[in-house]
Formats: C-alpha cells, structure tokens, sequence
C-alpha cells in the first residue's frame, strides 16, 4: 500500500446533505486540487456529481434515470482517473450505501494500492423516514405514505437498506481499520448552516478556507400537498416515460427543486406512533457505534430521533384537502405552461432549417 494516496468513499445516506456537499467540492475543485484534494470529474466544475453517479450506476450494475447501459464504463473511468492522483481522493454518491457485497469488494478491488477510508453522513430517523418518502416521489414513485411506512417497519425497502447505519456499515468496512470508517452525524434543526460542512472537512483533512466558494444546491423538502400532486402525477405517467430524461428535467428539476418548493403546505413528517422504534432503531445504531469503534465527527446525540414539538402538527400526506391539491396543482400546470411557451418546437425549427438550407441551394 502506498502512503501518497487516500480514497474517501462518501456511500450515503441519501438525504443527508449529499447534494450540498458534493456540488461544494465540485465548485471548490480548482483550490482543493492545489492542497492535493481531488474531486474526479470529466470536465472540470461540470459534471463531477454526475459523473459519480454514472460510476456508482455501473459498480451495482444499474440503469436508473437513462436508458439501457448509459452508466457502462463510467466506473472504470473515475478509477483511472483516481489512479491518475496522490494525496487526498473524495469519490460520493449516496446511493452505494446499500451496495451488495460483490460490488463492494469490486470497489475496494479496483482501489487497492491507496488507503481507504469509507465515510457515512447519518441523520436522526423523525426527520430521514419523511424526508425518504418525499425524495422516492421526486423520483417518480407512486406509493401513499402509509404504504410506504408499512414498508419501512416490515419490509425494509431500498431507501431504509440505505440508511441502516449498522448493516451499511458492516459492509462496507469490512476488512478495514475501524479508525478509517467514518461516520459523520448530520446536526440537529437550528445548527449554525455551515456545521454540516465542517464536519467534512474535518473527516477529509480540509482546511475550510480551501472551499471559499459555497454551493446554493439544497434537496429542498416539499410540503404534504405538494408532495402529494407529485405522486398523483406519477401515477398518470407510464414506467417508461418517467424513465426518460425529460421526467427528471420537468418534474424533479423544475417542479419538485423549484417551483413547489418554499410554500406553505406543512411538512411531511413522522407520525408520533412510530417514535418508539425510531428510538429503538437508534438504539440499535448507538450501540453498533459504540461497540465497532468507528470515527464519529459529530455527536451521536444528534441521532436521537425526537418527538414533535408544541408547535408542530402531523398531517397526514394521504389526506390532504382537494381543496390544497388544486390549488398546488395550478400552480404547476402554470409553470408548466410557461416552460412550454419558452421553449422551441424542434419540429419548426428543423423546418426553418431545411427551408434556409433550401434557399442556400437555389442561390
């Protein structure tokens, strides 16, 4: 093993401050680099988050959000490319953190020869549970909220293999120094907004001043109606059609990152009758730490899921008025309308073209 080269792999937990985190270090590449930090991309400050993407799609052998085999080779690519590097080496994608077991030995295959440190962002369960849901939406799943629940308490779907701190990280620190796995805990509601970050830096060996440039990429939460037209229009869209790369530029991008959020639909959040096993699931977790002896950046306190306070109401998603969900409803028609005003036909435009092309030739 040489000493000149560290390879950070940041599995998860998806919504954790995933998507801030990566897109700083994508902003700050250029300054990193000069500190021999590394954030491998294809093009510089373009497409380092996507690139990762790509890369964790092709180690679990996977097609999400493309079509059939766009992910090939991308793997294979960020590892030459961490190959390339010495000193410090970030790889992130929150969607490694339930990687079956070949594909976590391939990784760690593929990167023998540097020191490798596996890094895990954790957050309490009252605010991950609803967070997950509203996300699976996002994403163009269908399910009601109950179902969802139903599935978290008894059938462990792909979002909670995701962020079951110990399975995930028994797996991925197999093998591995304790001392190199790292689990950075995400700070309670009313933490300093840059706490997050510090943490990071703290686990990568950052000196914050390398990152002067900070990143305005939030997974911002959607409101119970909000969230609740989403699923309703995933349910009128074909598997296909929210496969395509146009579902993920309307309806995530456009209405579910920008257009719907910040409103004042209340939150999604956990019902109060799951808090006791979301305190025995963290229970569960707190002891695994305790006994694994991993690196914690952060306090495991911050874990501890907590019931709603006196101003806080449930509401329940499934439920919300018809009333909340036309009005939500409008205004995505609204913006949809505009988005649609704004951009050309490609049919009249490839008309213009052959029409020019046309006179050029009688000319």
């Amino acid at each position: 093993m040489t000493a000149t080269r560290r390879v950070f792999l940041h599995v998860g937990a998806p919504k954790t401050g995933t998507t801030y985190v990566q897109n700083r270090l994508m902003l700050n590449a250029r300054s990193l680099a000069e500190h021999d930090v590394h954030f491998p991309a294809r093009m510089p400050r373009v497409d380092a988050s996507l690139f990762h993407f790509r890369a964790a799609l092709d180690l679990l052998d996977q097609d999400w959000g493309g079509p059939p085999g766009h992910a090939k080779g991308n793997w294979d690519a960020l590892v030459r490319r961490v190959r390339r590097r010495s000193g410090t080496v970030v790889i992130s994608h929150e969607i490694l953190a339930p990687a079956p077991v070949d594909a976590i030995r391939r990784a760690k295959r593929d990167l023998a020869g540097s020191e490798i440190h596996i890094v895990y962002s954790a957050r309490d369960l009252a605010r991950q549970i609803p967070a997950a849901w509203q996300e699976s939406v996002k994403q163009g799943r269908k399910w009601t909220y109950r179902r969802y629940l139903d599935r978290i308490e008894h059938g462990k779907p792909w979002f909670y293999r995701a962020f079951d701190l110990p399975n995930v990280l028994s797996a991925w620190g197999a093998g591995l120094d304790p001392a190199h796995v790292h689990i950075v805990t995400v700070p309670p509601s009313g933490a300093p907004a840059d706490e997050l970050w510090l943490r990071f830096c703290r686990v990568l060996g950052i000196d914050p001043a390398w990152t002067p440039e900070d990143s305005d990429r939030v997974n911002e939460s959607l409101g119970v109606a909000e969230t609740q037209v989403i699923r309703q229009l995933n349910r009128r869209m074909d598997r296909a059609t929210r496969r395509e790369s146009t579902f993920d530029e309307l309806i995530r991008e456009m209405l579910a990152q920008n257009e719907l959020v910040g409103r004042i639909s209340p939150s999604v959040r956990m019902p109060p009758r799951l808090l006791p096993w979301a305190q025995d699931e963290t229970g569960r977790w707190v002891e695994w730490i305790e006994q694994s002896g991993v690196d914690v950046v952060g306090d495991v306190a911050d874990l501890t899921p907590l019931p709603l306070g006196e101003d806080e109401t449930f509401v329940d998603p499934d439920k919300v008025s018809v009333k909340q969900q036309l009005r939500v409803s409008m205004d995505a028609l609204a913006a949809m309308t505009r988005e649609a005003a704004r951009r050309r036909d490609p049919d009249q435009a490839l008309l213009r073209k052959v029409r020019n092309q046309a006179k050029r030739i009688r000319e």
